[in-house]
C-alpha cells in the first residue's frame, strides 16, 4: 500500500498577516532611510553580513571569528547607529494613528480643563504672504502634540499673541531675533531666534539653503509643521513629517495647514 503524501508545509492567514505586517516595517523603515547617510550604513552591514556567510561557509575561522563577534552584538549596534530613524518611526506612527485614528483619546491623556486653541492661520498666512513679496527670509514652526520645549529653549522668549504685524517684525532683517525661527504654539508666539536641527539628508536639491534643511530637519524629528521663505526667491515652502513642498502658494499651503491641523472648517480664525 502506498502511503498518502504527507504535507509539510502549512500556510494560514496569519502566516499571510505576518508577511504584510514585516513588509510594512521593511517599507516604513525604506522610506525613513532612503536618501541619508543611514542607507549607506544599512549597505555596509549588509555587505558585512554576506562577508560572513562566505567566510564561514569556506570554515576561515579566524575572520569568521571576529566577524562573528560583531554580527552578536548587530542589534545592539543597530539600534546605535539607527537611533534617530528608530526614533522619527515611532514618532510618526504614534502620531498618526493617536490623532486620525482615534487610538488614544486626548481626554485620557490630559489633566488640565484647558481647551486647546485652534492656530489662527490669518494672521500667519496674512505675514507669510507680505514677507514672501518682499523676500524676506523667515522660518516659522506651529506645534501640534509635541511640546518643543528643548527647541523654544535655545530662543527668546515672547509670549505674545499671533498677529501679522509681529511676524513681520520679527524677521525684519536688522531685528537681532530675525535669525532663527518662531515657535506658534496654539494661539501664541512662545519664541523667537530658536534653533532647528537641520537633516541628514544628502540627496537635497543643490538649491536648498540651510532654511529648508532646517524645516526638514524639524519636521523629521517631530510632528511640527514648518512654513519656511526663501530670501533668494521669495519662494514658500512646507514641511511636515520628513517631507517637503516647495514653491507654494498661499491657498495651497492654507489647505495643507487646515487639513494638518485638523481645522474646523466652519470656525474661521479672528485675524490680527
Amino acid at each position: 500500500m502506498i502511503p498518502a503524501l504527507t504535507v509539510f508545509i502549512t500556510f494560514r492567514i496569519l502566516d499571510l498577516i505576518d508577511i504584510l505586517l514585516v513588509s510594512f516595517l521593511l517599507y516604513q523603515m525604506y522610506r525613513l532611510i532612503k536618501g541619508t547617510v543611514a542607507m549607506n550604513i544599512l549597505a555596509g552591514i549588509f555587505l558585512v553580513y554576506l562577508v560572513w556567510l562566505v567566510v564561514k561557509a569556506l570554515n576561515m575561522e579566524l575572520v569568521s571569528t571576529i566577524l562573528g563577534q560583531f554580527m552578536a552584538v548587530g542589534v545592539i549596534a543597530l539600534i546605535i547607529v539607527f537611533q534617530q530613524e528608530i526614533r522619527r518611526f515611532l514618532l510618526i506612527l504614534g502620531t498618526r494613528y493617536r490623532s486620525r485614528h482615534g487610538l488614544f483619546p486626548e481626554w485620557f491623556f490630559s489633566f488640565s480643563g484647558d481647551e486647546d486653541q485652534p492656530v489662527p492661520l490669518n494672521p500667519i498666512l496674512e505675514a507669510v504672504e507680505n514677507m514672501s513679496k518682499t523676500k524676506t527670509g523667515a522660518l516659522i514652526v506651529i506645534a501640534r502634540h509635541s511640546e518643543l520645549t528643548q527647541i523654544i529653549e535655545t530662543g527668546v522668549k515672547i509670549h505674545a499673541d499671533v498677529s501679522a504685524r509681529l511676524l513681520e517684525s520679527v524677521f525684519f532683517k536688522n531685528n537681532p531675533l530675525h535669525d532663527g525661527a518662531a515657535i506658534v504654539v496654539k494661539d501664541e508666539i512662545v519664541a523667537a531666534r530658536c534653533i532647528l536641527p537641520t537633516t541628514e539628508n544628502i540627496y537635497l536639491p543643490a538649491h536648498f539653503g540651510m532654511r529648508h534643511r532646517a524645516a526638514l530637519g524639524m519636521s523629521e524629528k517631530n510632528d511640527s509643521l514648518v512654513i519656511l521663505i526663501s530670501e533668494e526667491t521669495g519662494h514658500i515652502g512646507y514641511a511636515v513629517d520628513g517631507e517637503i513642498f516647495t514653491a507654494l502658494e498661499i491657498p495651497e499651503l492654507r489647505r495643507r495647514l487646515e487639513a494638518d491641523l485638523a481645522v474646523n472648517k466652519n470656525h474661521t480664525p479672528t485675524s490680527t
